[in-house]
């Protein structure tokens, strides 16, 4: 069977406001015909890559979904890839998040027929934006969020080195780091990773790296209460940017205190990029089944 594959796309916000004209590119799989009960998925990549990310040959969620017929649209957040970039004073997790709101509920109208709703996929900064996204409860029909990679605190040493480094608008952060901070231990990926993940490496806004280590992590439970759609919640065992155990997932998913279902487990043998990892089919499947259940739920 031929895989699905991803298009470009570009969308141009159209709304009057301060976000009046910013640009917003990424890939999307959008069937012409899909299942009943389906929702639109919505992904958001983490800090250093782009909505490429999602579409690894090999690790791909978008083919995934795709190839059970679920549209999907995997964005580039902005400052990435083709996306316009932010002021660097307003590239934080709840600018973004006020960005993101406006465009999504834009792309809604354009490609959400025939659909449920939409369910938000975010990885690592992305999952924090994913969730302030759910915490404004949006006025676009969100059924779900799934989100990995963002828990509740950071080793010391990493909010540290975030702070210390270069006072610049992007950082590009140095390929062999990714590869020890990313990735769980050798026998967890195959033998074409790390380097099959290089096409989705970017430059990252310096201001999201401090953000995500000190203000969000000061906000995120005020945030979590505020969501009122299912949660599911996968971390990585070997995850270098988390405090990442058993307790640490468990509290986490405490603190959606709102949401009338919470699934939160800690997802072994996978570093912190769960889907560059050998089960990172496994994680993937886990979330389209996820997103499912939320659009079956909401219809029912």
């Amino acid at each position: 069977m031929t895989a699905t594959k991803s298009e470009p796309i570009s969308h141009t916000i159209a709304s009057e406001g301060e976000f009046s004209g910013l640009n917003l590119t990424g890939r999307a799989i959008l069937p012409a015909e899909h299942p009943a009960d389906v929702p639109l998925i919505i992904a958001l990549h983490g800090g250093t890559y782009t909505s490429e990310y999602f579409d690894i040959p090999g690790h791909s969620l978008l083919t995934l979904a795709g190839d059970a017929g679920i549209p999907i649209i995997a964005l580039d957040r902005p400052g990435y890839a083709g996306s316009t970039a932010l002021a660097p004073e307003d590239s934080t997790i709840l600018k973004n998040a006020e960005v993101l709101d406006g465009a999504i509920g834009e792309l809604w109208q354009k490609y959400g027929a025939g659909t449920t709703g939409i369910v938000l996929i975010g990885h690592s900064i992305g999952g924090a934006i994913a969730t302030a996204i759910a915490a404004r409860q949006p006025s676009w029909p969100l059924l779900g969020l799934a989100v990995s990679g963002c828990l509740l605190d950071v080793p010391k040493e990493s909010a540290a080195a975030w702070e210390a480094l270069p006072d610049i608008p992007f950082i590009d952060l140095p390929t062999p780091m990714k590869d020890q901070v990313m990735f769980g231990p050798a026998d967890s990926v195959d033998d074409a990773m790390p380097a099959a993940s290089y096409p989705s490496n970017a430059p990252v806004p310096r201001a999201e790296l401090i953000d995500i280590t000190t203000t969000w992590i000061a906000g995120l439970r005020e945030l979590a209460a505020k969501i009122t759609v299912p949660v599911m919640s996968r971390q990585a065992e070997f995850d270098a940017l988390w405090i990442t155990d058993e307790d640490q997932v468990k509290q986490f998913g405490e603190i959606f205190t709102s949401s009338p279902v919470v699934d939160a487990k800690l997802f072994k043998q996978t570093g912190h990029c769960i889907d560059f990892h050998r089960l990172g089919t496994a994680f993937q499947l886990e979330e389209l089944a996820f997103a499912l259940r939320c659009s079956v739920l909401v219809s029912a």
